[in-house]
């Protein structure tokens, strides 16, 4: 984990040169690990005054604790942006024309907390983290054009166990990188909500090993491939003049 960390500041150093080298890691600190991850790599790589960490309040009271324990920790420049006052107005509109769901509810914060990020990223010379890891990529545990997109994401290479071992060799404290993963949309934890443990979704990633629920897996990351591919787009026919 030591050579990772070290390979893993080392890339964002160079992502920076080559796409902004005067700029700012922009990362939404969520009070979970990966965020927190990627704020302690993005400190490392850039120094804390490159480093903006921008709190989103979910009306989830732990979370909002834990990311700003993380913020105290790494002594980053931050911001915090309410996000209801936005929701609610949306939400009455189009419920207006006859139909919300649940779903919607659930998808429309992370696409309005990313439009915030690049808000605050064009505002502030700022490029966007993604703070995906692997195994949540794989079975498509993200919101597509929400925090599946970014600038560039430093946790896309590892797995979800990969990725807690790198907090740990950061030192990051152990309630940010031991907590139970959850999204804080639906009210569950991830687990519960695919329906496996990430341990089993990580050895198949990584070793093939077929457990319970390898076949759930598979379902999953053939369903949600779509939000990695190309937007589909109409080509014309080259026309001979």
């Amino acid at each position: 984990m030591k050579y990772m960390k070290e390979s893993i500041v080392k890339w964002i150093q160079n992502w920076f040169k080559e796409n902004g080298p005067d700029c700012k890691a922009v990362i939404g600190i969520s009070g979970g690990k990966d965020s927190s991850i990627v704020a302690a790599l993005c400190v490392e790589a850039l120094g804390k005054d490159r480093v903006i960490g921008v709190m989103i309040p979910n009306n989830l009271a732990d979370n909002d604790k834990d990311a700003r324990t993380l913020i105290d920790w790494l002594e980053i420049p931050n911001m915090c942006i309410e996000l209801d006052p936005v929701i609610r107005p949306v939400r009455n509109q189009v419920a207006e024309y006859g139909a919300w769901s649940e779903q919607t509810s659930i998808n429309l914060r992370p696409r309005l907390r990313m439009s915030i990020l690049y808000a605050i990223a064009q505002s502030h010379n700022g490029r966007v983290a993604n703070t995906c890891n692997l195994s949540e990529s794989y079975i498509g545990w993200e919101t597509r054009w929400g925090d599946a997109v970014g600038d560039f994401a430093p946790l896309a290479g590892l797995t979800c166990s990969e990725v807690v071992a790198l907090g740990r060799e950061l030192n990051l404290p152990s309630e940010l990188i031991e907590k139970v993963p959850s999204d804080g949309l639906c009210g569950y934890t991830d687990e519960d909500a695919f329906g496996f443990s990430y341990d089993e979704l990580d050895r198949w990633i990584r070793l093939g090993t077929k457990g319970e629920h390898h076949k759930d897996i598979i379902r999953l990351h053939e369903k949600n491939r779509f939000k990695k591919l190309d937007l589909p787009h109409y080509s014309p026919p080259l026309v001979q003049y």
